[in-house]
């Protein structure tokens, strides 16, 4: 299938914590943060996601102290968002240690963010996340959310994916709202059409449940398996994923 694929866990971060929700509400405790980083990097995993849940919606710029804390035991490519809304807020994220950011509303409100983001720090840095949810009426069949999945746009996410790609983004990251935290696993459908449309790798994310749903995803297109509760909660172990993987014709980051 060509490319490796890469496993990254994500924490999904409020108030200093490692939290999990379902469909972005519902939200439950799971560990610190340090602590999670330090045994996925034990444990195998080629990147990890850090994402500052709430920091759009409350105005405020990711945490740093903990971007600064969760890098010095990370030893993959760290990616961090959530309340990176100019050039100064990334930069105090990827001078705390973060290698990449990903961005998201802010992206979306303002979309010369990007190349902005590209031209000061390398198009390597920078992730453009879309979290999407359908909508029959749009010709994709899905639409953009930003505010943390809180808020409609009435945009198609295929035709914002394209236009994200245009700038030369080397990552996209869509997140199914429906898929979030269910494990019944990825939207495919989400995944399939911007592989095909983009030249950019698509992160798999929302929804994975099953060591299927990761196989299913990479057939899909996804070179980046990004999943939360399934590693938070111990369900799915990163050394047995990768196996399967392997065993199913998957070229898998070792």
């Amino acid at each position: 299938m060509g490319k490796k694929v890469s496993i990254m866990p994500c924490l999904d971060m409020q108030n200093g914590r490692v939290v999990k929700g379902v469909h972005f509400v519902d939200i439950a405790d799971a560990g610190d943060p340090v602590e999670c980083a330090r045994a996925y990097c034990e444990a195998g995993a080629d990147a990890l996601a850090m994402l500052d849940i709430t920091a759009t919606v409350e105005n405020r710029p990711t945490l740093v102290k903990v971007v600064r804390d969760v890098a010095k035991v990370c030893t993959v490519p760290f990616t961090v968002g959530g309340g990176i809304g100019d050039v100064r807020a990334a930069a105090a994220v990827l001078e705390a240690g973060a290698d990449k950011v990903s961005i998201s509303s802010a992206a979306f409100r303002r979309p010369e963010l990007v190349p902005e983001l590209i031209r000061e720090f390398g198009p390597e840095t920078v992730t453009v996340a879309i979290d999407v949810d359908v909508n029959p009426a749009l010709p994709s069949g899905y639409e953009v959310y930003i505010d943390g999945g809180r808020t409609a746009t009435g945009v198609d996410a295929l035709e914002w994916a394209k236009k994200v790609d245009g700038f030369g983004v080397p990552v996209i990251l869509p997140t199914s709202k429906a898929g979030d935290g269910a494990r019944t696993g990825y939207d495919l459908p989400v995944i399939r059409a911007m592989a095909g449309a983009c030249r950019a790798e698509i992160v798999a994310s929302g929804g994975a449940g099953r060591l299927e749903d990761f196989l299913a995803a990479v057939e899909a297109g996804a070179t980046v398996l990004l999943a939360a509760s399934v590693f938070h909660f111990r369900i799915i172990e990163i050394p047995v994923l990768k196996h399967y993987l392997r065993a199913n014709g998957v070229a898998v980051r070792d």
